[in-house]
């Protein structure tokens, strides 16, 4: 039977056959809880009855489908619940701002808050949601660092289609108290209702922003040219608070930029950002005549 946790494992790692140090990856104790359990007994089993096309009908995105089916091929409900609790250490802490009212989840057991933000996505060609959480019950947290992984990276529309019976499939639900399981249900329904929220306001805010300083520049997105599209899509990777970005000459060629994002924290001087800034632009910088910075702060300075 010892074929079966390397198939379990084999479902943890990348193609190239790297194993992932993710939040979801089988401890080496964890592993040897599985062998010894299957050498005692002849009834656990690792396999799930869950069929592809019982998992293809709850509209996963690939990085949930992917935790759902290594959940489901453990066959032993306190190593699923180690995971978990291995897995709540993962996620990073969030800031005091963001554990307000507006990112509390209603209805749980623990306090649990959950907060995200968009970017462009080309593959996509649309916003895709990162999330963040924390809740001050190690299980809970746990719960919270599963649906973040499992979400983030995702579209709007791909969130809301994913089915909440995921959670069955994966034999999470059948291992939570009545109150846990509603609790992991409302945090996935405020995720939802979070993505499309916060890809309207991404969008506006872009949109706010390519508009420039003054009517005259008053352009949308389908009106810009490439250059000027490129730069905004690649500027997202730095997950900007702010960013107006302006085509003086109105000819895609001369650009002004200020910017304010949370990544500029650790760089002190202007000159180490613009070269951060730079980096990302790589390949544009030299199609364009022109491009000045004329701000990049944090959100802190900004808000000074």
């Amino acid at each position: 039977m010892k074929f079966r946790n390397v198939a379990l494992l084999s479902l943890l790692c990348h193609n190239n056959g790297s194993c992932l140090t993710s939040a979801y990856s089988i401890l080496p104790s964890q592993q040897q809880s599985i062998t010894n359990k299957q050498s005692t007994s002849t009834t656990t089993t690792l396999v799930s009855s869950t069929t592809k096309d019982d998992v293809d009908e709850l509209n996963l995105p690939a990085e949930l489908r992917k935790i759902t089916d290594a959940f489901a091929m453990v066959g032993d409900d306190s190593i699923r619940h180690k995971q978990l609790l291995y897995m709540a250490n993962q996620i990073p802490a969030i800031t005091n701002d963001q554990m307000s009212s507006d990112n509390k989840v209603p209805g749980c057991l623990s306090t649990v808050y959950i907060d995200g933000s968009a970017r462009y996505c080309s593959d996509k060609s649309d916003y895709v949601i990162d999330y963040v959480g924390d809740s001050d019950g190690l299980l809970t947290k746990g719960l919270v660092a599963l649906l973040i992984r499992g979400l983030s990276g995702s579209t709007a529309e791909e969130i809301d289609a994913i089915d909440p019976a995921f959670i069955k499939k994966a034999q999470i639900g059948q291992s939570l108290t009545p109150g846990r399981n509603n609790g992991f249900l409302n945090m996935l329904a405020v995720m939802k209702k979070k993505a499309y929220k916060i890809t309207e306001k991404e969008k506006e805010a872009n949109n706010n922003n390519n508009d420039g300083e003054d009517d005259s520049n008053n352009n949308n997105t389908s009106t810009a040219g490439p250059m000027y599209t490129a730069i905004i899509e690649k500027l997202q990777l730095l997950q900007p608070t702010k960013l107006v970005l302006i085509d003086n000459g109105k000819d895609d060629k001369n650009f002004d930029l200020q910017i304010v994002a949370a990544a500029f924290e650790d760089l002190s001087s202007l000159e180490k950002r613009e070269q951060l800034i730079n980096m990302f632009l790589g390949e544009v910088i030299p199609q364009i005549e022109n491009f000045t910075i004329s701000s990049a702060k944090t959100p802190e300075e900004d808000a000074n």
